[in-house]
């Protein structure tokens, strides 16, 4: 199995450690445009396997596409990282120019690659992206976007802290967008031992780990000066896996919608079964009409966010 991942900044460089250590794949290539990064990096990375014991082969290219050939999936994390005052949206006119050409070029030499985009903003990202695949012929269980992953890792981190329990032992998922205003942490649904956590969590408990989730990215990003990179990069690595080791998990993904939670013509984020060849099908969560609300509101804000496509 081939993994590229497109960008070796932190998130990129850490996503591609992550799949190495855990050996998903034969190899990794991780490209950038920045001349000798990626190659410093990979061969950095590469220095730690007799260390760490993998056997993964990872390699470095300066934009050379060639070299990314026959991939099985694509990592796109290309694209300027948020820095503090600024919202995924804010990202769009740059990155929106970025993704368009890393991924043309990418998918020219792995037509048959599952494509994972990451940059920000995700769900119009994979909404372009999604249009390009359109126009090479390439079928949408191959486009999917990861903050799904993410954000549920960041829901359930919260949970464990609000709880004091191991997060190891919580469940739960956010859907809707990849956004401070626009995810939806399912706080009705989430479990600790297949127990409702509201039995051991007040409202007031609940919403406050809601309102913690959705900024949990603002809020690293605030500690940080940039965008955070160790939860993204685990979180790209076992949204990889689950496709190459066709593991058929539910994990929420931005994917495409065609009438499913009554909306069309947009990517945004909803349960999946994830294995071979990319998002096997869209798992139908019943919502309460306040979950409904919600989700037509962050869908009308993704849509907002997909003019400005329409402009570039």
């Amino acid at each position: 199995m081939k993994v590229t991942v497109i960008g070796a900044g932190a998130v990129g460089s850490t996503a591609a450690d992550v799949i190495a250590r855990r050996e998903v794949a034969d190899e990794v290539v991780l490209l950038d445009i920045k001349e000798g990064i990626a190659e410093g990096k990979a061969m950095d990375l590469m220095q730690t396997s007799s260390i760490e014991g993998f056997d993964t082969t990872i390699v470095g290219s300066t934009n050379d596409y060639a070299k990314t050939a026959k991939s099985d999936v694509i990592v796109v994390t290309s694209g300027i990282p948020r820095k503090p005052g600024m919202s995924r949206e804010d990202l769009i006119g740059i990155n929106a120019g970025i993704v368009r050409t890393v991924v043309t070029a990418a998918l020219e030499v792995s037509p048959k690659a599952v494509i994972l985009i990451v940059s920000n903003p995700m769900d119009t990202m994979t909404y372009l992206t999604y249009q390009i695949a359109q126009e090479m012929g390439i079928s949408k269980k191959r486009v999917l976007g990861m903050g799904g992953a993410l954000d549920s890792a960041r829901f359930r981190y919260r949970l464990g802290e609000a709880m004091n329990m191991s997060t190891n032992d919580v469940s739960g998922m956010v859907i809707g967008g990849h956004g401070d205003a626009t995810m939806i942490p399912l706080t009705r649904l989430a479990t600790w031992n297949g127990l409702p956590v509201s039995r051991f969590l007040k409202s007031d408990d609940l919403a406050d780990v809601a309102a913690k989730t959705k900024v949990g990215g603002a809020t690293l990003t605030g500690l940080l000066g940039t965008s955070a990179w160790y939860a993204p990069g685990a979180a790209i690595c076992q949204v990889v896996e689950a496709i190459l080791r066709d593991e058929q998990r539910i994990i929420p993904s931005c994917v495409y919608l065609n009438g499913e939670y009554g909306q069309k013509d947009i990517c945004i984020g909803v349960p999946v079964v994830l294995g071979k060849g990319g998002w096997q099908k869209i798992v139908n969560v019943r919502l309460s009409n306040e979950e409904k609300a919600a989700f037509e509101a962050s869908a009308a804000a993704v849509r907002n966010m997909n003019e400005a496509l329409k402009g570039l």
